[in-house]
């Protein structure tokens, strides 16, 4: 006689799934608590910036701090706007970072190229001490820099901060780099034995290739530089030629800052960046997404 084991001890088949579905679900539900106070933490910077740009003195370092301004003073922004020489601050800014962002991108893509698909004596060290740039501060190159450059003639001039950035960027190299190695060989062969030089492999199929990688490195580019303060701090002196970080520290003065115009001259200056951000971002995630595929 058999004995059905199911009517014996008959133990429900969707208790466990259950018990897991709840786990995961409070393990979610903490996750995405943990995400949110940290998404606060990095966005309350910001949002008490653009709160105190529409306070006067009086509210700005009130405590208890009050996040909401009243009365709300938006004269703060045209009054920022014609204090100091906005414009041509904006300007500067743009043209410097255009020139860069593009030097950048040709540079480090030309680099990258070679350190991934060439093969040369000394190329793996030669990347290894490229690399190793990174590790080393800004502080300890400023004064050699600084030298350099005024052994050029450039202190004073954009010159400054456009070759030395434009021409140099192990950061670009290292990414681009990773995206490279993972073009197939294939392809490169093929075009060697239709008779393309590296020049022509390089136009036509690696940069159509790594329009993702390209993009992504190109916005961290913009940002980095359009957010620079102490190169443009160090090299330049008059303030026709300032950039607008740079620009911003001018309202601290040596007995009085006036809060209130900084924080709105400080939110005008990040438009830019998070127009940028927001139209970019599917870039920004495809670039770094594929390049650590790919590498």
């Amino acid at each position: 006689m058999k004995i059905n084991d199911a009517s014996v001890n008959p133990v429900p088949q969707a208790a466990v799934p259950l018990r897991k579905k709840k786990k995961i679900s409070l393990l979610r539900i903490l996750l995405h608590l943990v995400l949110i106070a940290g998404a606060f933490l990095m966005v309350a910077p910001f949002l008490w910036t653009i709160s105190s740009s529409l306070k006067d003195m009086s509210q700005i370092f009130l405590v208890p701090p009050k996040w909401f301004p009243n009365p709300v003073n938006f004269p703060n922004y045209p009054n920022s706007l014609t204090a100091m020489p906005f414009a041509k601050a904006y300007f500067n800014s743009f043209y410097i970072t255009a020139i860069v962002v593009l030097l950048n991108l040709l540079t480090c893509s030309m680099a990258a190229f070679a350190f991934a698909k060439m093969r040369f004596r000394g190329s793996n060290l030669l990347f290894i001490l490229f690399l190793a740039t990174m590790m080393i501060p800004k502080q300890v190159t400023m004064v050699p820099l600084y030298l350099i450059m005024d052994a050029f003639g450039w202190i004073d001039t954009h010159l400054s901060l456009i070759i030395p950035a434009g021409l140099f960027n192990a950061f670009g190299v290292f990414l681009l780099r990773q995206f490279i190695r993972g073009i197939p060989n294939e392809q490169i062969e093929a075009a060697v034995l239709d008779g393309a030089n590296p020049a022509r492999i390089y136009r036509s199929i690696i940069l159509p290739l790594i329009k993702p990688a390209l993009a992504a490195f190109g916005i961290f580019a913009f940002m980095g530089i359009w957010n620079s303060f102490l190169e443009p701090l160090i090299y330049l002196t008059t303030p026709e030629k300032f950039t607008v970080p740079l620009l911003l520290n001018t309202f601290k003065g040596l007995y009085f800052t006036d809060w209130s115009l900084m924080m709105a001259g400080t939110t005008i200056s990040i438009i830019p960046v998070i127009i940028v951000y927001i139209f970019a971002q599917k870039q920004i995630i495809e670039g770094i997404a594929l390049t650590g595929s790919k590498g």
